[in-house]
């Protein structure tokens, strides 16, 4: 009995090499290639603003201030080409004042102050730029208006009036996503308003020139995030 337990245990103990040995091979299975984004930036966009303006003058005083407001836009594009239209409205504080001598028949000369106010102003611009990946470079430039008041005050009394300025504006930027759906810009526009007559024609002004740098933050519907391999 012994001897055959021992031939037995010979005989799988050959045996299982050769078993091992027919077993098929373990298929290899490539790793997936890392996943890259690619910003998309075609869709519909809404955003916040808000920055600063100075009057483009050569004398003094020159108006000067902030303003805060929001932005709408949509983006086409093809290959790395950019086209969008973009509108965008702010309340501003963009002002100046002087205070001089006047003559006053029957009272004579007084103090007097002349002020002048825009308190909103917007634009409706085209975009054309150039994007790689998530950052955008472009060009822009349209339409601008701004609502404009000017005031005079002396013995105590104020006289004031406000005029809507149409004109035109152009100008550069630089527009980055820093989250899928989020995107960050900045940006240096140009205005340039026409004159309006105040006051019943007592008042002519002349034309009103700015120079803002703004910043703005806007949130793009529609996922501009495309997802590959």
């Amino acid at each position: 009995m012994k001897k055959v337990l021992l031939a037995s245990a010979c005989l799988f103990a050959l045996a299982a090499p050769a078993s091992a040995a027919d077993l098929a091979a373990r298929p290899y299975t490539k790793a997936p290639a890392p996943v890259a984004s690619v910003y998309n930036w075609t869709g519909f966009y809404l955003g916040i603003v808000g920055g600063g303006a100075w009057e483009a003058s050569s004398g003094d005083p020159k108006m000067q201030g902030g303003f805060v407001g929001g932005t709408a836009g949509y983006n086409w594009q093809t290959g790395n080409v950019v086209f969008g239209i973009e509108a965008d409205g702010a309340w501003a504080d963009v002002s100046a004042s002087a205070t001089g001598a006047v003559f006053v028949p029957g009272v004579g000369v007084v103090a007097a102050t002349a002020s002048s106010k825009t308190d909103a102003m917007g634009t409706v611009r085209g975009r054309i730029g150039w994007a790689v990946n998530n950052v955008l470079l472009y060009g822009t430039g349209g339409y601008a208006w701004i609502d404009n008041k000017l005031s005079f005050t002396a013995l105590g009394a104020t006289i004031s009036e406000s005029k809507f300025h149409s004109g035109w504006t152009v100008g550069a930027g630089v527009e980055a996503f820093f989250a899928p759906n989020w995107s960050v810009k900045g940006e240096y526009l140009y205005r340039s308003l026409g004159g309006e007559t105040y006051f019943s024609g007592a008042v002519p002004t002349g034309t009103l020139n700015f120079h803002t740098v703004q910043v703005g933050v806007n949130y793009h519907f529609g996922g501009p995030v495309v997802a590959k391999y």
